[in-house]
């Protein structure tokens, strides 16, 4: 599904050379490399603070304990996402409510938030999908009204560009209160290992923040609140310092690949290519296709009779998990969702594809729905 080992070969000098001066200063944890991602994150996000940390997971840990919620506090978000960002609600003790996504951007429905909102719901937990930015104008609307918080995840659209009513272009993850991101090693932005980071333009929450990944301390040995330990290492900082640099490329890469697949696949009957919405710029984090008629498992093992591979994201939705079933979870009606789960295929994507490569994947694609 990605190309690992040829990104790396592109950049192979400068990444080993970053790598090299981490091992040869010995500075494993919270070195030099660590706050110049730091600083450089905050400047291409136009963002007034980033606090790197261990994974994308304890981010958005980590925003939840930050914003103060809870247990018993409602908090809604999509069903339809990867179970990290449902997690950690119930984690924290919380109280998960999942709505329906838009059947367009796989994002969550504004109107299913509204819908949702209680006196005892405190934030809303929007995911940008596959990179596909969330109607964040509408839901930060909602938000302002209802007096909830917005936290962001991000994690698989870092790079998207996002217009504001007010005219501005801002970056997702920055619009809502905490912005979560996580640099998992397949992500637009990844490491060679795990790592996370959320941005903020508040600055005491910033300071929060902060405290709560770092054992719950400003000062050593001086913990005033409850925290964890999360802090993203410096060999993966000075990684992720390297290819920052490269993140424009790779998204522009992405783009090039799923306009060729667009056009591969717009006339195929029952098949829906990836929708753009016009307020923000897909990042391609996925490409992912809906067949609306066509039989994904058959589609899947012809794929895999040519050696091309293809995933489900995500082929169980988060309300139907067993982890989730004493809040009586899976007894609710998203139809949407459910109809996603079984529809949605995604095919390979990534930076480094060759014109060869991806042809062949379109061949054996459309050899599919020729015989059937």
């Amino acid at each position: 599904m990605v190309d690992l080992v040829s990104q790396y070969e592109k950049i192979k000098p400068s990444i080993d050379e970053a790598i090299q001066h981490v091992i040869q200063n010995a500075h494993f944890i919270n070195g030099p490399a660590v706050n110049r991602f730091q600083l450089d994150l905050q400047e291409y996000l136009g963002v007034g603070h980033v606090i790197p940390c261990a994974n994308g997971t304890d981010a958005l840990q980590i925003a939840m304990m930050a914003l103060g919620l809870k247990p018993g506090d409602e908090v809604i978000t999509p069903s339809f996402t990867y179970i990290a960002t449902t997690e950690v609600i119930a984690l924290l003790h919380l109280v998960p409510v999942f709505v329906e996504v838009d059947p367009q951007t796989f994002c969550i429905d504004p109107k299913a938030i509204e819908a949702a909102i209680t006196p005892k719901t405190k934030a809303i937990v929007p995911v940008h999908l596959y990179g596909q930015a969330a109607n964040m104008n509408e839901i930060m609307k909602i938000a302002r009204k209802n007096g909830l918080f917005v936290i962001e995840d991000s994690a698989q659209a870092i790079g998207s560009d996002y217009h504001l009513e007010d005219g501005r272009k801002v970056k997702t993850g920055t619009i809502g209160d905490i912005g979560c991101t996580s640099f998992f090693p397949s992500k637009n932005l990844g490491c060679y290992g795990d790592g996370g980071a959320l941005c903020t333009n508040d600055a005491e929450l910033a300071k929060k923040i902060r405290m709560i990944a770092n054992h719950g301390q400003e000062q050593k040995y001086v913990h005033d609140v409850i925290g964890c330990n999360s802090r993203l290492d410096t060999i993966q900082a000075a990684v992720l310092h390297v290819k920052l640099r490269q993140l424009d490329n790779y998204i522009d890469a992405r783009r090039e690949v799923a306009a060729k697949y667009d056009e591969a696949f717009a006339g195929i009957p029952g098949v829906k290519i990836p929708f753009r919405a016009d307020d923000s710029k897909h990042v391609f984090h996925q490409y992912t296709l809906i067949l609306e008629d066509a039989d994904r498992t058959a589609l899947q093992d012809h794929l895999l009779e040519y050696e091309v591979p293809s995933m489900i994201y995500y082929p169980i939705p988060a309300h139907k998990q067993k982890m989730f079933s004493h809040f009586g979870s899976s007894e609710l009606n998203l139809p949407t969702t459910d109809w996603l789960t079984e529809r949605v295929i995604s095919l390979p994507i990534h930076t480094e594809m060759l014109e060869e490569q991806q042809a062949y994947i379109i061949e054996q694609v459309q050899s599919f729905f020729n015989q059937h």
